[in-house]
């Protein structure tokens, strides 16, 4: 079995509200949706989401590296020798993690189909049965927030992950909103984005909320400023975690040799897809270092992706994967069983796509053939 064709589709996700966080407001959600098609006709679908804050790629970058560059060097491939597959794209073009994680994503589906088994047992096999889902809060007022929490909480969600990093203490005040408004069962997780800049902004923030009982606090630094994770983590009893500051094998090793976190957010888009992603879980588990899946706001194919990753490892203790939960129209039919998500047994990725859906939100697309 070998790939035979790939079509390339830029999309545009709807929005049901618009995402706010540190350093942009998103009214659409821009992705690219792969389908792979193998000479024995088995199709997989993957997805890219690039960030140029995060991956250091943006839309149209992404779409032109895949029909350019990666696409050409992995046709004619076997999608299951997913070793090969990472090696010889690392040689065509350096970094680029969400394209590669497009491919990735893609192949693992494929193998799953041709084999008839849920991508989770191409990982190890499931440990965890059921996962909570956690509400993402964007940046908006104290009682715009406070207000929004609440409503969740009547749905049945018991945790938050709170978007800030504007000024620190106009963040806090935030913070002290929900949580007056939720009460003090309901577990609250703060992402800054980097926003707060430096560790001694970030240790001041820690001390006004000190009595506010968050979960953890996210990357509340500068991505490259490992160090300044290190003097927060020494300064504070606060669970600290590190996304933007994780991409790959490089920075693991130094947050692990410099113990610069509790906890690390490991999204495929950062590091390449399901592969890399596993390399890394292993990693942070023999450093005795929980990790949890974050979300780039994928539709149904790459928040799939993510949460096999999540159930098929004991170290995984968390996950945030809510995108299609954001979405008035989503290319695949993930299903949430509100607060949690339980995978199906269907195997691949477990995820009907909806061609049409496709066509409609897409602006442009390709096909690449051998």
């Amino acid at each position: 079995m070998i790939i035979k064709q790939v079509e390339i589709f830029a999309i545009h996700l709807p929005l049901i509200d618009p995402f706010i966080i540190s350093y942009a407001t998103y009214d659409t959600m821009p992705s690219i949706i792969l389908k792979v098609t193998t000479d024995t006709g088995v199709v997989g679908y993957g997805e890219a989401v690039p960030d140029e804050h995060v991956t250091g790629e943006s839309w149209e970058s992404t779409y032109a590296v895949l029909k350019h560059q990666l696409v050409p060097a992995i046709i004619g491939e076997s999608p299951m020798a997913f070793e090969k597959l990472h090696d010889k794209m690392n040689k065509v073009v350096k970094d680029v993690p969400a394209a590669k994680a497009a491919i990735d994503i893609a192949c693992f589906d494929i193998a799953g189909k041709a084999l008839g088994v849920p991508v989770y047992q191409l990982l190890g096999g499931r440990y965890h049965e059921k996962f909570p889902i956690t509400h993402v809060l964007s940046i908006g007022t104290p009682e715009a927030m406070a207000e929004e929490a609440a409503n969740r909480v009547e749905m049945g969600y018991r945790s938050f992950k709170m978007k800030v990093g504007t000024e620190v203490l106009r963040d806090v005040a935030r913070i002290k909103a929900v949580r007056e408004r939720v009460g003090e069962d309901i577990a609250i997780r703060v992402d800054v984005n980097q926003g707060w800049g430096n560790a001694a902004i970030t240790l001041q923030g820690l001390r006004a909320m000190k009595d506010l009982n968050i979960d953890w606090l996210e990357q509340p630094v500068d991505s490259e400023d490992i160090d300044g994770m290190v003097e927060i983590k020494s300064k504070s009893d606060v669970t600290l975690m590190i996304d933007e500051g994780l991409r790959g094998v490089r920075e693991m090793r130094e947050i692990i040799a410099k113990r610069a976190a509790d906890k690390v957010n490991i999204k495929l888009m950062k590091c390449g897809g399901i592969y890399p992603a596993m390399k890394l879980a292993v990693m942070a588990e023999m450093a005795g270092i929980e990790c949890q899946v974050g979300s780039m706001v994928e539709s149904s194919v790459g928040s799939a992706a993510g949460f096999h990753v999540a159930f098929s490892k004991k170290i995984m203790t968390s996950v945030e994967l809510t995108g299609p939960l954001k979405f008035s129209k989503d290319v695949g039919n993930l299903h949430y069983d509100v607060p949690f998500i339980c995978l199906n047994e269907k195997p691949g990725l477990g995820v009907d796509v909806d061609e049409a859906v496709i066509q409609e939100l897409c602006k442009f697309s390709t096909v690449v053939t051998a």
